[in-house]
């Protein structure tokens, strides 16, 4: 049994504005082509599909496109729905999606068998186990009640995330026992594991508020053939557990990516074992970050020229002399050639006015919670009135978030 582990597509994803339609088209294309060579019995997809809960048509299209593509070629697809997908828009076509062996589970079932699926061969035979568990909202595993703690919420998060990860692989186990022959089990899901890496600019949201939502490896049971887990966008093992992994996203999401190897994950179940290789994605769309002077940052735009392969470049700024007309400067430089800035930050400048006390921060510098920071200074409240109205603030934010607007 081979089976494809990937995750967090982002599909609709921008970049500083540029639209990626063609990288997510080339990604889709080359793994649908990867199924086929190597004749992959069943992909997994462990959430974030998309980039937003209310995906463009060209969005739809790339993702509807590539599960026709794919169905002759694989025998099962299972897709389980993350922080950022809308669970009725993914839950809604899942009925006949069905009839290509495509299953959907978008959000937390009411019964846990419901998140259990047996696929079975041609010869209506279960060959493989699945635990498909998608993102689990807050409001899918814990009820609010008066007067509770920022502790006491957490808690019972974490307790509501273990319960309901314990009460789907214990149903799934108890039916594996049931059956005549072995048959390789795997969970999906897509959490924070504890220990997990992320690097800034990565675009990795924060699943709950608070950031005490980190899961122990010990929620899934030993007797699991294989863990396949989304939301963290770097690949890596959980808990140096090779049968534990987040793949990553196929994509850079930011430049704080850029450089960065993305893989997907090949599983093979053979006699009882588990089979791990890590494919490499190519790179459909050059992205780096340059740092330093300006002559550091000129040598480097005419080595990338030099190589004639399109590139978007992040430029920091960092020289000691102050160049007021940088970004003139650095188009002049790309012109002609193929390189595209899509971000200039002249970090000499912005020091020299903010040591005039003058902030010159765009929002593409400040976080979300730069600016409430920002706001609590300019309206000068005490320090100890902050903690609360950050946390009701984060409160704020993660209902945005989790709002379904398809629903």
């Amino acid at each position: 049994m081979r089976i494809i582990h990937t995750s967090d597509w982002h599909i609709g994803r921008t970049l500083f504005g540029k639209k990626r339609y063609d990288e997510f088209e080339a990604f889709l294309g080359w793994l649908s082509k990867l199924i086929s060579d190597k004749k992959v019995d069943a992909l997994l997809v462990a959430g974030d599909v998309f980039d937003t809960t209310t995906p463009g048509h060209k969005s739809q299209e790339l993702y509807y496109r590539f599960l026709c593509q794919i169905a002759s070629a694989c025998r099962h697809v299972v897709v389980i729905g993350g922080n950022h997908d809308s669970p009725s828009f993914l839950n809604a076509p899942r009925e006949i999606l069905r009839a290509i062996n495509v299953h959907v589970i978008g959000s937390a079932e009411n019964n846990p068998d419901d998140e259990i699926l047996f696929l079975k061969n041609s010869e209506n035979v279960e060959e493989l186990a699945v635990c498909a568990v998608p993102y689990l909202r807050d409001c899918d595993i814990r009820i609010s009640e008066a007067g509770e703690s920022f502790d006491d919420k957490n808690r019972k998060l974490l307790e509501g995330i273990r319960q309901h990860y314990s009460d789907v692989c214990k149903s799934a186990m108890q039916k594996l026992n049931t059956l005549k022959s072995k048959i390789p089990f795997v969970i999906m899901g897509h959490l924070f594991a504890t220990g997990g890496k992320t690097i800034d600019g990565d675009g990795v949201r924060e699943l709950y508020v608070g950031t005490l939502a980190h899961l122990s490896a010990s929620i899934f049971p030993d007797s699991a053939d294989y863990v396949a887990l989304g939301h963290l966008h770097i690949p890596q093992m959980v808990n140096d557990s090779p049968k534990i992994r987040y793949s990553g996203s196929p994509l850079p999401m930011g430049f704080g990516e850029a450089g960065q190897q993305k893989k997907i994950c090949q599983i093979d179940f053979v006699d009882g074992t588990t089979q791990v290789e890590l494919i490499n994605i190519p790179i459909f769309q050059k992205i780096e970050s340059i740092k330093g002077s300006l002559e550091k940052i000129l040598l480097r735009i005419n080595a990338l020229s030099a190589s004639g392969e399109k590139t978007w470049l992040e430029i920091i700024y960092e020289g000691d002399e102050i160049i007021g007309n940088l970004r003139e400067r650095l188009e002049e430089a790309i012109s002609g050639k193929e390189i595209e800035i899509l971000r200039i930050k002249n970090n000499r400048i912005i020091d020299r006015i903010l040591n005039q006390n003058s902030d010159v921060e765009t929002l593409d510098d400040l976080s979300r919670e730069d600016i409430f920071d920002r706001c609590l200074a300019a309206h000068k409240i005490p320090d100890e009135q902050r903690p609360e109205l950050k946390n009701s603030y984060h409160e704020i934010l993660h209902a945005i978030d989790s709002t379904d607007n398809n629903t």
